[in-house]
């Protein structure tokens, strides 16, 4: 055979084999909906290992790797570059009241204010386009206040001498009302309530009610109706998902909102992954609990909220001595011991986890008492300690010994600790917002924020955990910095930690083959810039299942 021609025809048959081999190779090329590449990401996986691209399909990860490895083995309907972004999973608030949250977008906003008088400011200039019959307000600390003392009933009324106020404080356990609301309410200087108190001044009530009193005015509110709550929850998941949550627990809540959660879930209006805990109503118990749990990649029905005591801000923390800056005042119950002995049980019988509200350390040695008389060693029923903000160091081995979850709010430390000695004295401050020790215990936490008491902004928590400082650095040295959280922990505690909480750490929480595709993206890297700079960092994207739900640039 002519040598020109035999070689022509080998080097044609090679590129044809060639093509064949490269088009077999892309063939082979397992399909994936998005290919995201070129980024900084944070899996949080077992090892913390940082990847470079990953692999979505159906909403779900298929694979993380190198750019060049996750290009070779998928291809996309859709790819994105995110050169010189950082990816994190999608952020999970462990202790929040996100209907509470929508809800009171409805009513005056009091954060901040620096006065009693600054507070009625606010309500008068709400009221100018208000047509309600009630004005309802939220988030005043008199704590904040040059005078820290409570504020009287007088100045409301002088501002609103027809229209009934009730104006919660910022953690919910006290509120202050004008004559006109405790008129409706039937109140008097006879008035008293069971885990409440009706302040008194001069004989004749203050207008400050505190804990469960604050049922005697709030019943006479008309109730949100359905369209109303349906709206708070669609704005709320529209300002949640643009600070990088796609997960909250939302702690304490009746039937019909739970409800109402699972039809707009199955309509597709409400997309926010939420772990939805009850009230400990009857109908509830009735209705859900003895039912058994629900567990959808979205909604999860599993837990009972209860209350043991209020507030250190309002000093009804229940304390096992007096308040240092109250003798006589030891704090109280909000709910009996011997019920909410009866409500675990009952949530024991039926395989539900139980979430109970403790401040202070009686409250805090109660219910891990009652606890540890429910459960074995060892066991993994996940009962939480919601707060655990003061414990006898005698009480902390119940944690690690019964396997409960001390599940913490950050930003409760940073929020408290310029009052906080003074109120609970110094000889109880090392149980006092120990977040450190009590991660030892099980050698993980989870950590929530409690909005609307604080921020809906995660990375306001994550920055408390790692600097135990407030925004502007104060104090220099951190707020007892031997309970700081390191950044991995901190990034933990609001991923996978959070998810371990609520039983759905096989779901999400980390960005690995299998689990959902939730993920937040942002321009700077919060484990490596500096401290001060963390809450200032803004969420650039936020994806649920795989799909973009928040974009800042569409908003900028």
């Amino acid at each position: 055979m002519n040598t020109y021609f035999y070689n022509k025809k080998m080097n044609y048959l090679a590129a044809a084999f060639a093509i064949l081999c490269i088009t077999g190779c892309q063939m082979k090329k397992e399909k994936a909906d998005l290919l995201v590449l070129d980024a900084t990401i944070y899996t949080v996986d077992k090892d913390f290992s940082k990847q470079e691209a990953m692999a979505i399909r159906d909403g779900k990860i298929l694979d993380t790797g190198s750019s060049a490895s996750m290009q070779e083995k998928y291809k996309a309907k859709k790819t994105i570059s995110l050169k010189g972004k950082f990816i994190y999973p999608g952020l999970n608030d462990a202790h929040a009241h996100f209907t509470g949250y929508g809800l009171s977008l409805n009513q005056v906003d009091l954060t901040g204010t620096r006065s009693a008088e600054d507070v009625v400011d606010r309500c008068m200039n709400f009221a100018e386009d208000f047509s309600g019959t009630w004005i309802t307000g939220r988030g005043w600390d008199q704590n904040d206040w040059e005078i820290k003392e409570f504020p009287g009933k007088e100045i409301l009324d002088a501002a609103f001498p027809g229209t009934p106020v009730l104006l919660r404080r910022v953690d919910g356990h006290a509120a202050w009302a004008n004559s006109k609301a405790l008129e409706i309410a039937g109140i008097t200087s006879e008035s008293s309530i069971e885990g409440g108190q009706v302040r008194m001044e001069n004989g004749e009530p203050s207008g400050i009610l505190i804990d469960n009193a604050i049922d005697l005015v709030s019943s006479h509110i008309p109730p949100a109706g359905k369209e109303e709550v349906e709206a708070g929850l669609l704005k709320a998941q529209e300002n949640c998902f643009a600070v990088g949550l796609t997960s909250i627990s939302d702690a304490g809540l009746p039937g019909a909102t739970v409800r109402l959660i699972q039809s707009m879930q199955e309509s597709g209006s409400l997309k926010m992954r939420l772990d939805a805990w009850l009230e400990p109503s009857e109908s509830n118990f009735l209705e859900f609990v003895e039912k058994g749990i629900i567990q959808t990649p979205s909604l999860r029905v599993g837990t009972v909220k209860l209350y043991a005591d209020g507030a250190l801000g309002s000093r009804g923390a229940k304390m096992i001595k007096d308040y240092s800056d109250d003798p006589g005042n030891s704090g109280l119950y909000l709910t009996p011991p011997a019920d909410l002995e009866k409500y675990c049980k009952r949530a024991l019988q039926n395989g539900y986890q139980v979430a109970t509200h403790c401040i202070g350390d009686e409250a805090n040695r109660r219910v891990l008492q009652i606890y540890a008389s429910m459960l074995e060693e060892g066991n993994d029923n996940r009962w939480r300690i919601e707060h655990a903000q003061v414990i006898n160091p005698e009480d902390y081995s119940y944690f690690g010994t019964y396997n409960i979850i001390p599940s913490v709010q950050t930003t409760h430390a940073t929020s408290d600790m310029y009052w906080a000695e003074e109120r609970i004295g110094a000889y109880r401050m090392p149980g006092a917002y120990s977040y450190h020790t009590l991660m030892s215990q099980l050698g993980w936490i989870p950590n929530g924020s409690d909005f609307p008491v604080e921020s809906i902004n995660p990375l306001y928590g994550f920055y408390a955990a790692v600097s135990r400082k407030d925004k502007e650095g104060f104090p220099p040295e951190g707020f007892r910095p031997e309970e700081a959280l390191s950044r991995e922990e901190a990034l933990k505690a609001m991923t996978i930690w959070a998810a371990k909480a609520s039983f759905q750490e096989e779901l999400k929480g980390s960005l690995e083959a299998g689990k959902v595709a939730d993920f937040i993206v942002t321009s700077e890297d919060i484990m490596q810039i500096e401290e001060i700079n963390i809450p200032k960092v803004s969420i650039e994207a936020t994806y649920l299942d795989g799909k973009e739900v928040y974009n800042r640039s569409s908003i900028d």
